[in-house]
């Protein structure tokens, strides 16, 4: 049988990163998010939040802690993580949180923090090679570089 585990949000921080380093010396980052959903409900428009705890490790938490805010939006992939254990009081405790796998960051460079930084940083993981196109548009003032639609394929 077939198993699959990923998520996508698209949401705004609910607090600063908070970035720890293992004894290990990798990155660890904690963050929230709240995700925001509207829909109707007979006449009436209504909103419901949904606040989900994320972790990215290594080089990835590093750049969330740098670029980051709270209030700044995120598109975060990842996969969930369910974790159990007993309480100082002696009772059974458990989490589920998305770990990071994969963020792009979106919106304004309003929140980053300074200077310009690689914003395609996020889309490496492992050391991997930023993907096509990534070049060039870190630090571009506009929070991703002009776009030219006469390059577009389609």
């Amino acid at each position: 049988m077939a198993n699959f585990n990923k998520v996508i949000l698209l949401g705004n921080l609910t607090r600063d990163i908070e970035l720890r380093h293992t004894q290990s010396g990798q990155a660890l980052a904690k963050f929230g998010m709240a995700i925001n959903r509207k829909f109707k409900q007979g006449d009436e428009l209504k909103e419901s939040t949904c606040f989900v705890d994320l972790t990215a490790w290594g080089r990835q938490a590093e750049v969330l802690s740098q670029y980051v805010r709270k209030g700044s939006q995120l598109f975060v992939e990842g996969r969930l993580d369910y974790q159990t254990w007993e309480s100082q009081e002696g009772g059974k405790r458990s989490k589920l949180e998305v770990v990071v796998e994969n963020f792009q960051f979106v919106g304004s460079g309003a929140g980053r923090g300074a200077g310009g930084g690689d914003e395609q940083a996020g889309r490496r993981s492992g050391g991997q090679k930023p993907q096509a196109g990534a070049e060039g548009q870190a630090g571009a003032g506009n929070g991703g570089g002009d776009v030219d639609y006469g390059d577009i394929p389609f």
